[in-house]
């Protein structure tokens, strides 16, 4: 990997991984589409380690806190009643799911999962459920009161954490997105689009973190990786997802998903447009890992 080719992906990373789009397809479509090698899971985990910097700074106070009342709430019985101090345990019991899963299906998230005909068949597909959610919370469903009373983060119980954290088990598929996943699975719970998003990027910490530093272990053998560049690319992950983060949290108080919904469906039939007229191989730049 070139150093030009790691500060495109590294750009691709940031502007991408908190948006419901899918920050691995698309440092996997790049490659593809610019004829590269495929810059890997290690590449993908290593690089969410920056953005994942930027949602610490970000959400530094409420991290603080939740830090803090939960370690209090470890030798005090009478904070463990604290809001801060559950979310704290919340967080820790939504990030099970995709830690299980996340090992048990390792060489497929590493393989298989990647090929483009998958991607394109799960942006389309969570695209279309993200939609329907988005309709489902803003409309009611269907029914004859259009404004339903959605549920805050202080609503969040052990049931809801655990179920938020399967959603978000699904991202380990390329094309399904983390934050998507996750927001689809908060707004079918009843969530307000805030408080899912909130909540997601939360829940996202423990598991990039953990993801990230697991590929770490790689780097004495891992002579295809250029590094200096692998940690360019992540500084930069790092700025551009701080500035969407600040960018999206603000769209979704006064915006619906739509325009996610169509770019994710539109862009999962080009892929399979592409692949079958035989203009893109749908393993093109694969690696052996």
């Amino acid at each position: 990997m070139s150093w030009f080719e790691a500060v495109i992906l590294g750009l691709v990373q940031g502007l991408t991984e908190f948006l419901p789009i899918s920050s691995s397809a698309h440092l996997r479509l790049t490659a593809a589409f610019a004829g590269w090698e495929d810059p890997g899971a290690a590449f993908t985990a290593i690089t969410q380690i920056g953005t994942e910097t930027a949602v610490l700074i970000y959400f530094r106070k409420d991290i603080a806190r939740i830090v803090s009342a939960w370690c209090r709430s470890l030798t005090n019985k009478a904070m463990r009643s604290d809001h801060d101090a559950k979310m704290g345990w919340l967080v820790i019991v939504g990030s099970i799911p995709i830690g299980v899963l996340g090992l048990t299906f390792q060489e497929s998230i590493e393989g298989p999962f990647r090929d483009l005909r998958l991607i394109a068949t799960t942006l389309i597909v969570m695209g279309l459920l993200l939609g329907f959610a988005d309709w489902r919370a803003s409309t009611g469903g269907g029914r004859h009161r259009a404004a339903v009373q959605r549920k805050e983060l202080t609503d969040l119980n052990t049931r809801d954490g655990l179920l938020f954290g399967f959603a978000q088990a699904l991202a380990l598929v390329p094309g399904v997105s983390r934050s998507g996943a996750t927001i689809t699975g908060g707004l079918f719970l009843n969530y307000n689009r805030e408080a899912a998003a909130r909540y997601s990027f939360l829940l996202a910490i423990p598991a990039v973190l953990a993801s990230g530093l697991f590929e770490l272990r790689k780097v004495p053998g891992a002579t295809h990786m250029n590094w200096g560049g692998t940690i360019a690319a992540t500084v930069i992950a790092f700025l551009v997802g701080y500035a969407v983060i600040a960018w999206f949290m603000k769209f979704i108080t006064t915006r619906s998903f739509a325009p996610f919904v169509i770019y994710r469906v539109l862009l999962g039939i080009l892929i399979f447009a592409l692949v079958a007229s035989g203009a893109l191989d749908p393993e093109a730049g694969e690696t052996s890992h």
